[in-house]
C-alpha cells in the first residue's frame, strides 16, 4: 500500500521537477541573447507560435541557432 502511494505522488512530483528543469534551460538561453523567460513567453503569445515548454527546452540545448532565430521574430513581434 505505502509503495503504491509514493509511486503515484511522486509520478505527480516529477511532471513538477520537469517542468521546472525546462524553464530554467528556456530562462538560461533566453538571458544569453539579452531577453527573459517572461519576456520570450509573452512574445511568443504575441507571435502566435505554439511551442509548449518541452519542445522550447529542447530547442534550446540541442538547436542554438533555431532558438536564436525564434527569438528574433519574438523580438518582431
Amino acid at each position: 500500500m505505502h509503495a503504491g502511494q509514493y509511486a503515484y505522488r511522486h509520478r505527480r512530483e516529477r511532471k513538477r521537477d520537469m517542468r521546472r528543469l525546462w524553464i530554467a534551460r528556456i530562462n538560461a538561453a533566453a538571458r544569453a541573447l539579452d531577453l527573459t523567460y517572461g519576456n520570450l513567453m509573452a512574445g511568443l503569445r504575441k507571435a502566435g507560435i505554439t511551442l509548449d515548454r518541452r519542445m522550447l527546452a529542447e530547442m534550446a540545448l540541442n538547436d542554438s541557432q533555431g532558438f536564436a532565430a525564434l527569438v528574433e521574430k519574438v523580438r518582431a513581434a
